[in-house]
């Protein structure tokens, strides 16, 4: 009878750890994974949002060199536009200045002198001396160098060609564009030698036949002119 008591209570017991250790198992089991699980989770939101940041600062540094070298760029043309404009306006204001030297020089057919001088000759020596340039000897050949003009776009130091006929024969400098648009040019005329006109003139207007620009943006020759042998000369 002891023995079979006994028996039962082994039993009991048994079962009853059994049932306690199989519940601490199934309850403490997934409360570890899950917290293992919200910490993973939590380190990848963290990783992400470092990654996006790190990412935001590597486009903002990129974005910031870009800028910055887009300005320096500009500023590099800027100053150079500036320069150009400063050795032209220095080129031309030159070739005005030595010009007017010679007001009142008389004219001279075939004259290359300040005692005697025409209408290309005075505007080759002028260019040859304040620009450097070697412009052909008449005025025909002149008109075939630099850049054609229409006359509504005439500056200061651009060359105006004459004719009385088909032959260019007679060249001058534009000395001035006023604001009204009315054009003055020096010139050496055989009238008056040296002196400064107007193409609203009844006289010079009407012979009026194309302009040109020898001088470049730059301040410098459109054309590698090069020395030409003197040749008859064909003004008025």
């Amino acid at each position: 009878m002891k023995k079979r008591v006994l028996f039962y209570l082994v039993a009991l017991v048994t079962t009853v750890s059994l049932q306690s250790c199989a519940t601490n198992y199934v309850v403490s089991k997934p409360a570890t994974y899950t917290k293992e699980y919200k910490t993973d989770a939590k380190l990848a939101s963290i990783d992400n949002k470092r990654m996006e940041q790190d990412k935001q600062k590597l486009i903002d540094s990129f974005l910031a060199e870009k800028a910055a070298s887009i300005a320096s760029a500009k500023k590099a043309v800027k100053n150079s536009e500036i320069a150009k404009a400063i050795k032209h306006n220095k080129t031309i204001d030159g070739i005005l200045e030595e010009a007017e030297t010679y007001l009142g020089t008389p004219y001279r057919y075939g004259g290359t002198t300040r005692n005697g001088i025409d209408c290309s000759a005075f505007v080759l020596s002028v260019f040859g001396a304040a620009a450097g340039l070697s412009l052909p000897r008449v005025a025909a050949s002149q008109a075939q160098e630099g850049e054609r003009i229409e006359k509504g776009e005439l500056q200061k130091g651009d060359l105006i060609f004459f004719s009385h006929g088909r032959r260019i024969s007679h060249v001058g400098i534009v000395e001035s564009v006023t604001e009204e648009g009315e054009i003055k040019f020096i010139h050496a005329a055989t009238s008056k030698g040296v002196m400064i006109s107007s193409l609203n003139d009844s006289y010079w207007g009407p012979k009026f036949r194309f302009a040109k620009r020898v001088i470049n943006e730059e301040g410098e020759a459109y054309n590698n002119l090069a020395a030409i042998t003197p040749a008859t000369p064909a003004n008025f």
